[in-house]
Order: structure tokens, then C-alpha cells, then sequence
């Protein structure tokens, strides 16, 4: 019985560590370091997104990337992902993201690898313009000058 309760506590703590394979990381740029962000769930923003546009916002999701994809979508499993309920992310090197603290930019490692943002829960900062949709044209609207990224 001892043995099973062991096997079932290890089982446990191997589980929720492979779980937390990525430590959450902060990046900053200079951009839009006087403004006051909105702090908007990722629904009512997409709902309300007339209201929003040309506001700064503050925003939580899953990144997605690829060919021709930079997108923001709802990270809720219970919601539609389609491009036309997601948020074009526009990087730009006019405000690059820096690791806080260090000077390690969004997409390169401390070890100089590529850092792979794919698929991960992100926090982020920047402006919505409702007249730029994205790739085609296909996103509810764009991102723009992102200045805080936080990634989970």
C-alpha cells in the first residue's frame, strides 16, 4: 500500500513538471512606455472590437504561428478559433521586444537558438487597428506596436 501511495505521488510530481516546461518570461521595448493600457478578456475584445479601435490594450491568448499566421486566438477550448474571432500580431522591428533586464530580443534564446513562442499562453500590449485585418485580410483586426509580451 506504501509502495502504491509512493508510485502514485511520484507519477504526480513528474506530471506537473512536465506541464511547467516553460518558466514565464517578460519582454519590453521603449515603445509606448507613457500609455495607459486597457485590460480587456480576449471575448469582449473581440466582440466590442469597433470600440477598441486605435485604443491600447492589454490582452491574454495563444500565439500561433506559421506560414503567413501571426495570431493571437482565444486560449478557451470552448470558443471558435477562427481567423475572423482571432488578432493579426504585428511584430515590427520599430519596437523590439527585449528580454527584461537583459538584452536578449524576443526571438533569440539566451543560448542564440530561435525561441519558440508557437503555441504558447501569452500576455500582450500594443494598439488595435481595425482598418489592417492581417494576411488576406482573414483576422478580426491587428496588434500593432507591441511593447510588453509576457509569455507563460
Amino acid at each position: 500500500m506504501a509502495q502504491s501511495r509512493v508510485y502514485i505521488i511520484l507519477v504526480f510530481t513528474l506530471a506537473l513538471l512536465a506541464c511547467n516546461t516553460h518558466k514565464k518570461k517578460i519582454y519590453t521595448s521603449e515603445c509606448a512606455t507613457e500609455i495607459r493600457f486597457k485590460k480587456v478578456s480576449f471575448s469582449h475584445l473581440i466582440d466590442s472590437i469597433k470600440f477598441y479601435d486605435k485604443q491600447y490594450v492589454e490582452v491574454s491568448g495563444k500565439y500561433v504561428e506559421g506560414k503567413h499566421i501571426s495570431a493571437l486566438i482565444n486560449d478557451s477550448t470552448f470558443t471558435n478559433h477562427g481567423n475572423n474571432r482571432s488578432l493579426w500580431v504585428n511584430f515590427t522591428q520599430d519596437c523590439p521586444l527585449y528580454l527584461k533586464d537583459k538584452h536578449i530580443g524576443l526571438f533569440e534564446t539566451e543560448d542564440g537558438e530561435y525561441n519558440k513562442i508557437n503555441n504558447r499562453q501569452m500576455t500582450i500590449r500594443g494598439r488595435i487597428d481595425l482598418q489592417k485585418k492581417g494576411h488576406k485580410e482573414a483576422y478580426r483586426a491587428t496588434i500593432n506596436e507591441v511593447s510588453y509580451l509576457e509569455l507563460y
